[in-house]
């Protein structure tokens, strides 16, 4: 099991990705699409990052809107995995 991190480190990691709010101990983040075709085409390269990190988001599609989630379930609450995946996944275009 992953270890919770403190709120300073999560207030420390968080200063370093654009877009993304912590809020109940789970990131979030929404991104906003031209249409439902490049929201899908984003959501599809999401796969190849959390399977290689063994750490999966939640994921709600809405239309050209993806809203993403993360948090470490069997940790209950951020662990250094989420940041890792939050970071992995801001850099997908």
């Amino acid at each position: 099991m992953s270890q919770l991190l403190t709120e300073a480190g999560i207030e420390q990691q968080v200063k370093v990705l654009s877009g993304w709010t912590v809020k109940n101990s789970k990131l979030h983040i929404t991104r906003t699409f031209k249409d439902f075709i490049e929201a899908i085409e984003f959501v599809n390269k999401l796969v190849e990052p959390a399977e290689s990190a063994g750490h999966h988001p939640d994921i709600e599609i809405s239309y050209n809107k993806v809203k993403i989630t993360l948090t470490s379930h069997d940790a209950g609450g951020l662990t250094q995995a989420d940041f890792d995946v939050a970071q992995a996944i801001s850099q997908i275009q």
